[in-house]
C-alpha cells in the first residue's frame, strides 16, 4: 500500500504542478499531432487563421488527454502498485492522492470542453467523445478482446476528425483508411510488446493485464502482418486516388519544362510511399526484434532510422504540397 506523502500541513504543494505534469504524460501529446493531418493535406497549412485554429485545438486536445490519462491513473491506481514499470508512475507510488487527482482530472476535461465550445459545438463534441471513449476505455473497455484495440484506434481517429472540423476540411475515405489502419497496427504491436515483457516478468506482473493471457501469440502475429499491409497499402492509395488539391499547378511550376508527360500527372505524394513502407517494416523490425513498441511514441523518439524516415516523410509532404509557397522564387525560374 503506497504511503502518500502528507505532512501535517497538507501535502508537498511545491512539488504537485510536477507530479501532476508527470502523471499527464507529455510525451502522449504527440498523438494530438493528428490534428493537423487535415491541414496539412488540405493544403491549408500557411493560412495563418486556419493554422492558429489548429494549434489551439492541439493544445485542448493535449488538455483533454491530460485529464483523461488522471483519471486512468486514479482507476488503477491499485493495480499499477503491481506492475514492473507503472508502479513508479506519481499516483501509484503515493506522490499524488487519487481524490486530489481525480479532482485534476476531471477539471482539465471540463476546462477543455468549456473552451473548445466557444470554438466550435462539433468540436466540442468531438473532444466529449473522445473523453467519454478514454474513460470506457478505462473501465470497461480494454477488459474485452480486440474491443481494446479498437478503442485505442478510435482515439486516433477522433484526433483526426476533429482536425478537420476545425478548418472545415474534407476528409477522404482513403485517408481515414491509412489513419484507422495505421492506428490499429500501433495498437496491436503495442499489445504484442506488452505481452512480451509481461511474459518475462513474474505471473503476479502478468496477472494485472489479464487481457493480455487472452491474446494467443499467433493471433498477434498474424493482425500485425494484416494492419502493417494495410497501412502501407491504403496510404499508397490515398497519394494515387487522391492527390492534394494545390499539388498540380506546383508540380507543373518544379517540373512542367524539362519531364515528360508520363510523369505529369500530379501524383508525387507518391513518391512518399517509399518511406511509409521503410517506416513500417522498421516498427516490425522494432517490435520482433528489438522487442520494443509497448510505447509507439518513445519508440519514434529513440529509434534513429525511424526517426529519420518521418522527418523525410515530413519533409516530402511539404515540398511536394507546399513547394510553390516555400521555395525561394529563384529556384522556381531556374527550374522553370
Amino acid at each position: 500500500m503506497a504511503k502518500y506523502e502528507f505532512t501535517s500541513k497538507g501535502p508537498k504543494i511545491v512539488w504537485l504542478p510536477f507530479w501532476l505534469l508527470v502523471s499527464s504524460r507529455p510525451r502522449q501529446w504527440l498523438k494530438n499531432f493528428a490534428l493537423f493531418a487535415a491541414l496539412i493535406f488540405e493544403g491549408e497549412f500557411f493560412n495563418p487563421d486556419k493554422l492558429f485554429l489548429t494549434i489551439w485545438g492541439f493544445v485542448i486536445f493535449s488538455i483533454t488527454t491530460s485529464g483523461t490519462y488522471l483519471i486512468n491513473d486514479v482507476i488503477d491506481y491499485k493495480r499499477d502498485q503491481a506492475h514492473p514499470f507503472k508502479k513508479t508512475r506519481p499516483i501509484p507510488a503515493g506522490k499524488i492522492h487519487p481524490i486530489l487527482a481525480a479532482f485534476f482530472g476531471i477539471g482539465f476535461l471540463l476546462l477543455a470542453i468549456f473552451i473548445s465550445s466557444a470554438i466550435s459545438p462539433f468540436f466540442m463534441f468531438s473532444v466529449i467523445a473522445y473523453a467519454l471513449l478514454q474513460i470506457a476505455y478505462s473501465l470497461t473497455l480494454r477488459s474485452f478482446i480486440l474491443l481494446d484495440v479498437m478503442a485505442i484506434a478510435s482515439g486516433f481517429l477522433l484526433r483526426v476528425f476533429a482536425g478537420a472540423v476545425l478548418i472545415d476540411a474534407h476528409v477522404t475515405v482513403w485517408f481515414i483508411l491509412t489513419v484507422a489502419s495505421l492506428a490499429l497496427f500501433l495498437a496491436i504491436g503495442k499489445r504484442r510488446s506488452e505481452r512480451t515483457l509481461l511474459l518475462g516478468s513474474s505471473s503476479t506482473d502478468l496477472a494485472t493485464r489479464k487481457i493480455l493471457q487472452h491474446y494467443p501469440e499467433n493471433l498477434l502475429d498474424s493482425l500485425t502482418v494484416m494492419f502493417a499491409t494495410s497501412t502501407w497499402f491504403s496510404y499508397t492509395m490515398f497519394t494515387f486516388l487522391q492527390p492534394p488539391p494545390f499539388a498540380g499547378p506546383q508540380v507543373l511550376v518544379l517540373f512542367g519544362d524539362f519531364l515528360p508527360r508520363t510523369f505529369l500527372a500530379s501524383k508525387w505524394l507518391m513518391a512518399t510511399v517509399p518511406f511509409v513502407i521503410y517506416g513500417v517494416m522498421r516498427y516490425l523490425y522494432v517490435i520482433y526484434e528489438k522487442k520494443e513498441g509497448e510505447s509507439p511514441e518513445r519508440v519514434l523518439l529513440s529509434d534513429i532510422p525511424l526517426l529519420a524516415a518521418v522527418v523525410i516523410w515530413v519533409s516530402l509532404v511539404f515540398l511536394i504540397i507546399y513547394g510553390g509557397e516555400i521555395l525561394p522564387v529563384k529556384i522556381l525560374r531556374f527550374l522553370a
